[in-house]
Protein backbone atom coordinates (compact mmCIF):
# COMPACT_ATOMS: atom_id res chain seq x y z
CA UNK A 1 0.00 0.00 0.00
CA UNK A 2 1.14 3.36 -0.42
CA UNK A 3 1.76 5.64 2.49
CA UNK A 4 0.02 9.04 2.67
CA UNK A 5 1.19 12.10 4.81
CA UNK A 6 -2.47 14.05 4.99
CA UNK A 7 -3.35 17.59 5.50
CA UNK A 8 -6.47 19.82 5.50
CA UNK A 9 -5.86 22.75 4.23
CA UNK A 10 -5.53 25.74 7.20
CA UNK A 11 -8.65 27.67 8.58
CA UNK A 12 -9.75 30.37 5.75
CA UNK A 13 -12.29 33.25 5.98
CA UNK A 14 -15.50 31.36 5.02
CA UNK A 15 -14.71 28.80 7.58
CA UNK A 16 -14.58 30.85 10.52
CA UNK A 17 -17.84 32.56 9.31
CA UNK A 18 -19.26 29.36 9.42
CA UNK A 19 -19.99 30.02 4.83
CA UNK A 20 -20.33 26.96 2.70
CA UNK A 21 -17.04 26.41 0.83
CA UNK A 22 -18.07 23.14 -0.98
CA UNK A 23 -15.95 23.23 -4.28
CA UNK A 24 -16.47 27.00 -4.46
CA UNK A 25 -13.09 28.56 -5.41
CA UNK A 26 -14.59 31.92 -4.67
CA UNK A 27 -12.15 34.57 -2.57
CA UNK A 28 -11.89 32.61 0.89
CA UNK A 29 -8.22 33.06 1.73
CA UNK A 30 -6.44 31.83 4.73
CA UNK A 31 -6.84 33.59 7.75
CA UNK A 32 -3.96 34.34 10.21
CA UNK A 33 -4.56 31.33 12.11
CA UNK A 34 -4.80 29.25 8.81
CA UNK A 35 -1.87 30.51 7.87
CA UNK A 36 0.12 29.94 11.20
CA UNK A 37 -1.77 26.63 11.00
CA UNK A 38 0.24 25.94 7.00
CA UNK A 39 3.52 26.94 8.71
CA UNK A 40 2.81 24.59 11.31
CA UNK A 41 2.80 21.79 8.73
CA UNK A 42 5.78 22.34 6.95
CA UNK A 43 7.60 22.48 9.86
CA UNK A 44 6.33 19.06 11.10
CA UNK A 45 7.08 17.92 8.14
CA UNK A 46 10.69 19.09 7.74
CA UNK A 47 11.18 18.02 11.31
CA UNK A 48 9.68 13.88 10.77
CA UNK A 49 11.24 13.44 7.26
CA UNK A 50 14.34 15.59 7.46
CA UNK A 51 16.56 14.89 4.41
CA UNK A 52 14.03 11.73 2.90
CA UNK A 53 11.96 15.27 2.10
CA UNK A 54 12.92 15.03 -1.54
CA UNK A 55 11.48 11.79 -1.89
CA UNK A 56 8.51 12.25 -1.39
CA UNK A 57 5.71 12.73 -4.23
CA UNK A 58 3.15 15.77 -3.56
CA UNK A 59 -0.47 16.14 -4.36
CA UNK A 60 -2.85 18.84 -3.83
CA UNK A 61 -6.45 19.81 -4.49
CA UNK A 62 -6.62 22.97 -6.83
CA UNK A 63 -8.85 24.54 -4.93
CA UNK A 64 -7.32 28.07 -3.94
CA UNK A 65 -7.47 27.40 0.19
CA UNK A 66 -5.19 23.97 -0.42
CA UNK A 67 -2.79 26.00 -2.88
CA UNK A 68 -1.80 28.87 -0.39
CA UNK A 69 -1.81 26.27 2.30
CA UNK A 70 0.95 24.63 -0.13
CA UNK A 71 2.57 27.50 -0.64
CA UNK A 72 3.60 28.18 3.25
CA UNK A 73 3.87 24.33 3.95
CA UNK A 74 6.67 24.36 1.22
CA UNK A 75 8.36 27.16 2.16
CA UNK A 76 8.85 26.01 6.10
CA UNK A 77 9.62 22.33 4.64
CA UNK A 78 12.12 23.45 1.76
CA UNK A 79 9.89 21.21 -0.49
CA UNK A 80 10.05 22.89 -4.45
CA UNK A 81 6.16 24.04 -5.44
CA UNK A 82 7.22 23.56 -8.94
CA UNK A 83 6.78 19.66 -8.07
CA UNK A 84 3.30 19.53 -6.59
CA UNK A 85 0.83 17.76 -8.85
CA UNK A 86 -2.72 19.38 -8.58
CA UNK A 87 -5.32 16.73 -9.00
CA UNK A 88 -9.02 17.55 -9.70
CA UNK A 89 -10.22 14.26 -7.88
CA UNK A 90 -8.96 15.65 -4.84
CA UNK A 91 -11.40 18.40 -4.86
CA UNK A 92 -14.14 19.20 -1.66
CA UNK A 93 -17.28 17.49 -1.88
CA UNK A 94 -19.60 19.62 -3.77
CA UNK A 95 -22.59 21.20 -1.88
CA UNK A 96 -24.53 22.55 -4.90
CA UNK A 97 -27.40 24.73 -4.72
CA UNK A 98 -25.23 25.77 -1.20
CA UNK A 99 -22.28 26.63 -2.06
CA UNK A 100 -21.15 30.00 -0.59
CA UNK A 101 -24.14 30.30 1.46
CA UNK A 102 -23.98 31.16 5.37
CA UNK A 103 -25.21 28.08 7.57
CA UNK A 104 -27.04 30.30 9.67
CA UNK A 105 -29.30 31.14 6.03
CA UNK A 106 -29.29 27.65 5.20
CA UNK A 107 -30.86 26.86 8.04
CA UNK A 108 -34.26 28.95 7.65
CA UNK A 109 -34.44 27.24 4.23
CA UNK A 110 -33.84 23.88 4.66
CA UNK A 111 -34.20 23.77 8.63
CA UNK A 112 -33.76 19.68 8.81
CA UNK A 113 -30.39 19.80 6.75
CA UNK A 114 -27.57 19.78 9.43
CA UNK A 115 -29.79 16.70 11.30
CA UNK A 116 -28.42 14.16 9.52
CA UNK A 117 -25.04 12.08 10.71
CA UNK A 118 -22.70 9.89 8.83
CA UNK A 119 -23.52 8.85 5.48
CA UNK A 120 -26.38 11.02 5.81
CA UNK A 121 -24.99 13.99 6.75
CA UNK A 122 -25.44 17.00 5.40
CA UNK A 123 -23.26 17.71 2.94
CA UNK A 124 -24.24 14.56 1.32
CA UNK A 125 -27.56 16.09 0.54
CA UNK A 126 -27.16 19.53 -0.95
CA UNK A 127 -29.42 20.41 -3.91
CA UNK A 128 -27.48 19.54 -7.12
CA UNK A 129 -24.25 18.55 -4.65
CA UNK A 130 -22.47 15.28 -4.32
CA UNK A 131 -23.47 12.15 -2.94
CA UNK A 132 -21.24 10.13 -1.28
CA UNK A 133 -21.16 7.50 -3.25
CA UNK A 134 -20.31 10.42 -6.34
CA UNK A 135 -17.14 11.30 -3.55
CA UNK A 136 -16.48 8.32 -2.95
CA UNK A 137 -15.83 7.15 -6.64
CA UNK A 138 -13.66 9.65 -7.86
CA UNK A 139 -11.36 10.01 -4.43
CA UNK A 140 -11.17 5.71 -4.79
CA UNK A 141 -10.41 6.37 -8.20
CA UNK A 142 -7.14 8.78 -7.02
CA UNK A 143 -6.31 5.99 -4.73
CA UNK A 144 -6.57 3.68 -6.84
CA UNK A 145 -3.58 4.97 -8.98
CA UNK A 146 -1.61 4.69 -6.31
CA UNK A 147 1.26 2.46 -6.15
CA UNK A 148 2.78 0.07 -3.11
CA UNK A 149 5.50 1.77 -2.03
CA UNK A 150 4.62 5.40 -2.91
CA UNK A 151 5.36 7.74 -0.84
CA UNK A 152 2.51 10.55 -0.62
CA UNK A 153 1.82 14.15 0.49
CA UNK A 154 -1.16 15.38 0.10
CA UNK A 155 -3.25 18.54 0.64
CA UNK A 156 -7.17 18.13 0.74
CA UNK A 157 -10.35 19.50 2.49
CA UNK A 158 -12.51 18.23 5.48
CA UNK A 159 -14.83 15.67 4.15
CA UNK A 160 -12.61 14.65 1.46
CA UNK A 161 -9.99 13.28 3.93
CA UNK A 162 -12.31 11.93 6.12
CA UNK A 163 -13.48 9.65 3.00
CA UNK A 164 -10.08 9.26 1.92
CA UNK A 165 -9.17 7.60 5.32
CA UNK A 166 -12.70 5.57 4.89
CA UNK A 167 -11.20 3.87 1.84
CA UNK A 168 -7.50 3.75 2.96
CA UNK A 169 -8.47 1.38 5.43
CA UNK A 170 -11.86 -0.15 5.29
CA UNK A 171 -13.58 1.24 7.69
CA UNK A 172 -17.16 1.86 7.78
CA UNK A 173 -17.62 4.97 6.22
CA UNK A 174 -19.65 5.58 8.85
CA UNK A 175 -17.40 5.74 11.37
CA UNK A 176 -14.87 7.72 9.04
CA UNK A 177 -17.31 10.95 8.87
CA UNK A 178 -17.66 10.51 12.34
CA UNK A 179 -14.39 11.57 13.05
CA UNK A 180 -12.55 15.07 12.93
CA UNK A 181 -11.22 16.90 10.29
CA UNK A 182 -8.21 18.72 12.01
CA UNK A 183 -6.07 22.29 11.66
CA UNK A 184 -3.49 21.61 13.59
CA UNK A 185 -2.73 17.73 12.95
CA UNK A 186 -2.32 15.90 9.95
CA UNK A 187 -2.93 11.83 9.83
CA UNK A 188 -0.18 9.18 8.54
CA UNK A 189 -1.88 6.29 6.13
CA UNK A 190 0.61 3.54 6.01
CA UNK A 191 0.01 -0.27 6.07
CA UNK A 192 -3.72 0.01 6.40
CA UNK A 193 -3.90 1.80 9.52
CA UNK A 194 -3.80 5.50 10.35
CA UNK A 195 -1.92 7.63 13.26
CA UNK A 196 -2.75 11.01 14.36
CA UNK A 197 0.56 13.65 14.15
CA UNK A 198 0.21 17.09 16.08
CA UNK A 199 1.35 20.15 14.65
CA UNK A 200 3.68 22.67 16.92
CA UNK A 201 1.75 25.90 16.74
CA UNK A 202 4.32 28.99 17.52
Amino acid sequence: MPTILLFRHGETQWNRAHRIQGQTDAPSPLTLKGCAQAKAYGRALAQSLGADIPHWQVMSSPLARCVQTLSLLCDEAGLDFDRIAFDDRLKEVSCGAYSGKLRTDVEQIDSGLFKGKGENSWYFRCPQGETLEDLSARLGDWLSGLKSGDKVIVVTHGVAGKVIRGLYTGEPMAQALAEDSPQDAYFMLSHGKISRRSCGME
